[in-house]
């Protein structure tokens, strides 16, 4: 006991670590009792009565740097009993250069921006962030210290006029957009927030250490507003859509029409629900050639599963496109059927999310979704007769979290995820605890995880993982630590995502950064890192590999990096063998990339990343080279195209099982990646977005093998089919988008798509982008509306019948 003691007080003195104290800024705001006219003119006389925050801050590229005189920042802070009102002069000594690139919502593209955060509770761990390009365009998003999620859309007004001094932009934000206590005398925490695009420079005007890890605790003070009563946040968004989809099949035409319901049930909490959900226009997954033993992981788009979803990620235990994704089971067949028809999904019937945080610091979120039951349809081959075979029942998706702030940098949460599935199909339940805790100087940081999940089938069993990382996280040099440990039987996958299980490892990083320019580098940064993973029952290196990287931008704003990977030793491959026990043995390695990308401030900017990687086995060989030209036109117009080429040599993977063998393929596999994006800006509120893609990768199999029970192999000559791939996707997508009124939308999208499979190798290029336009592309054209209904506006349009 006495040995553990001065460890103990070490942890200790490291958590506590120094104090260091913030001298926070504060401003005023005023009351107002006259309407304001959100015009960007900042006309009324009352915006003279407020105090001004002013002296801004630069946050990069030289921090802790006062801006400067000719660029000089204003912010002033009315309110009233319905929002409160930003008005910002942003002095420019060349308003001609001022950057205004048009942008669709919460895209910032190449423009100056001027935004406000504001946190409510003063708790510095979330903010509302609010921001505004000089072209008009809006952005906001729910800001912690794990990241920005864009996906938060609040309703808010807002004009911007360039003039001959800078420009001048008003906000009006409703307090429907903002969470905040009962109290009668509000102290908010608040930022202001300027980007100056051509020179690549942020300032704030509470000032931001770049050394400090912790960004929203050092925000400044808002004192002045008294008195205003958390509003009915009650919001409809009825909506309607219509799909006409063609094909050399037939022809369909599907009508849809639903709500989202957003709800607040009081000043800390909401819920969002959608009734009869629609996700036509949805963006397309960038599907591809999966020759290895996992599945393909995908992006979420949904937009209720993407925003304000900070709470349901902790722990990592959600991969949300498990809701309404493929179904669970596999139908049984008989030697004389075939499956005719399986979903690729099952359809979500309805989903509700309940989050917010109270005022002392206690997040709580809770998450339900229901899918419908799912057939697939199976053809006896003797008689023709068609049979149902229920592949999903019923199904209820649960995710409760707890997550208690304190400190205003230190948290501990509880998730639990449960999968409840009807009748005789598989049930799942996951709980995990997870802590994130931070010394009082933000100079020290402990991390971690404790979780278990329990499968509830023929099998059913418990499994467990656990994490911990120790790290330095203030200054130029920081370092850390960390450790895992999965037990075999760990399975998240039910309503998460996890592929290989029974290991334990170790990592370490240490990196430098510089906090302010140099004579070369405005930025700079270098990450060294260790890696080794060890299967739990035979103690063999899954993974083990050094590797060392640099980041940087120079005082032109190009952006340069470079790194390489060495793997030295042999390790093994556990899963590539698709049975349990038999690994597959993988040789040394080494690998190197450089990636250029040039100032996108540039109406022509270039993305380059060539890369290699060698084996220690005969003629196998990687090589890759990514480049991305994109030409801005004008403030309206810019064009995006990228090019992708990847080639493996003697690449050695699963194919087959023969008997009581397990065959590999030595394949040669090149897989080339096109794709164009663009918009047309017609405004700040209407656009013309373009997306297109064709993916095409082959591989072609040059050698089978046997595996042996020692992981490597040996030629196999008897096998002879023909396990060839060929592969050919093709997307494209063409919408407009009008945001006709706050919250409400037109999107009129038309999208082709096509894809063909085949064993049989076509190694020209043109010929395979002939082929999967005759291969039946598939045509929809979809139409749809969004209305907000804001419930306070609303009912006083009933008082006016």
């Amino acid at each position: 006991m006495n040995s553990i003691r001065p460890l103990f007080s070490i942890i200790l003195f490291l958590l506590i670590g120094t104090f260091q104290v913030y001298s926070q800024k504060k401003t005023t705001a005023f009351r107002v009792n006259e309407s304001i006219s959100i015009d960007g003119k900042l006309n009324e006389t009352v915006w003279e009565k407020t105090s001004i925050a002013n002296n801004f801050i630069m946050l990069e590229p030289e921090n802790g740097v006062p801006e400067s005189t000719e660029r000089k920042s204003e912010v002033r802070i009315l309110y009233d009993d319905n929002a409160i009102y930003v008005g910002a002069i942003l002095y420019d000594n060349e308003p001609s250069k001022i950057e205004k690139e048009i942008t669709q919502r919460d895209n910032f593209g190449t423009a100056d921006h001027f935004g406000i955060f504001i946190n409510g509770f003063n708790d510095g761990q979330q903010d509302f962030r609010f921001f505004v390009s000089a072209s008009g365009v809006q952005m906001d998003c729910l800001a912690t210290e794990n990241g920005e999620d864009f996906s938060w859309d609040a309703i808010w007004n807002s004009e911007v006029k360039i003039t001959d001094y800078g420009w001048v932009i008003e906000m009006e934000i409703p307090y429907a957009a903002l969470r905040f206590s009962k109290e009668n005398v509000q102290t908010w925490g608040v930022n202001f927030f300027r980007e100056i695009r051509r020179f690549r420079q942020k300032v704030t005007w509470s000032k931001i250490d770049r050394a400090v890890s912790s960004f929203i605790n050092q925000a400044g003070i808002l004192e002045g507003i008294e008195n205003i009563k958390t509003p009915t946040r009650l919001f409809l968004i009825p909506y309607t859509s219509g799909y006409i989809e063609s094909n050399n099949n037939d022809t369909e035409s599907t009508f849809k029409a639903g709500m989202d319901i957003k709800y607040g049930i009081n000043d800390s909490f909401t819920l969002d629900a959608i009734l009869v959900p629609d996700f036509g226009q949805t963006a397309f997954d960038n599907v591809e050639l999966n020759l290895g033993p996992f599945e393909q992981q995908f992006n979420e788009n949904r937009p209720f599963f993407t925003e304000g979803t900070d709470l349901f990620s902790k722990g990592n235990l959600v991969y949300s496109r498990r809701i309404g994704g493929p179904p669970s089971a596999s139908p049984s067949i008989s030697e004389n059927e075939t499956v005719e028809t399986y979903p690729n999904t099952v359809n979500l019937l309805n989903a509700l999310k309940v989050s917010g945080r109270t005022s002392e610091g206690l997040g709580i979120g809770f998450l339900n979704a229901i899918t419908e039951k799912t057939y697939a349809r199976i053809r006896n081959n003797d008689t023709n007769e068609i049979r149902e075979e229920l592949v999903e029942p019923l199904s209820n998706y649960n995710i409760l979290v707890f997550d208690q702030r304190f400190n205003q940098n230190s948290s501990v949460s509880f998730i639990n995820t449960n999968v409840t599935r009807f009748g005789d199909f598989r049930d799942a339940n996951v709980t995990g605890i997870v802590y994130d805790i931070n010394s009082k100087g933000n100079k020290f940081n402990i991390s971690g995880d404790l979780k278990m999940s329990s499968i509830y089938d023929d099998k059913k069993g418990n499994g467990y993982s656990t994490y911990i990382n120790f790290g330095k996280t203030y200054g130029k040099y920081r370092y850390s630590i960390a450790s895992q440990y999965v037990s075999k039987d760990f399975d998240i996958n039910d309503l998460g995502i996890n592929f290989i299980t029974n290991y334990h490892n170790v990592a370490a990083n240490f990196n430098y950064r510089i906090l302010n320019p140099t004579k070369r580098y405005n930025s700079f940064r270098l990450n060294a890192n260790y890696y080794i993973e060890l299967e739990n029952t035979t103690g063999k290196a899954q993974d083990h590999w050094i590797n060392m990287n640099i980041n940087s931008s120079t005082l032109k704003n190009d952006f340069i990096g470079y790194g390489f990977l060495v793997s030295p030793f042999v390790t093994y491959n556990f899963y590539e063998s698709r049975v349990p026990g038999r690994p597959l043995a993988f040789p040394a390695t080494a690998n190197a990339w450089i990636y250029f990308s040039s100032n996108y401030n540039r109406k022509f900017a270039l993305d380059v990343e060539p890369s290699v990687r060698i084996f220690d086995q005969e003629n196998r060989l990687n090589y890759g080279l990514f480049v991305s030209p994109r030409y801005r036109f004008n403030d309206k117009l810019t064009l995006i195209y990228s090019t992708n080429y990847n080639r493996q040599n003697s690449d050695i993977g699963w194919v087959d099982f023969s008997e009581n063998d397990i065959i590999l393929a030595e394949r040669n596999r090149t897989t080339l990646t096109n794709s164009i994006s663009g918009k047309y800006a017609i405004n700040n509120k209407m656009t013309l977005n373009l997306t297109t893609r064709h993916y095409w990768s082959f591989a072609e199999n040059v050698q089978f093998h046997t595996l042996l029970e020692d992981g490597t192999f040996t030629p196999n000559n008897n096998y002879t089919n023909n396990k060839d791939a060929n592969f050919n996707l093709w997307n494209f997508d063409l919408s407009y988008s009008w945001w006709f009124a706050p919250g409400s939308q037109i999107t009129a999208l038309y999208r082709n798509n096509a894809q063909n499979f085949s064993n049989e190798i076509n190694k020209s290029f043109g010929s395979n982008v002939g082929n999967v336009f005759e291969d039946n592309l598939n045509h929809v054209f979809s139409v749809s509306l969004r209305y907000f209904i804001d419930y306070n506006k609303a009912k006083n349009w009933f008082k006016k019948v």
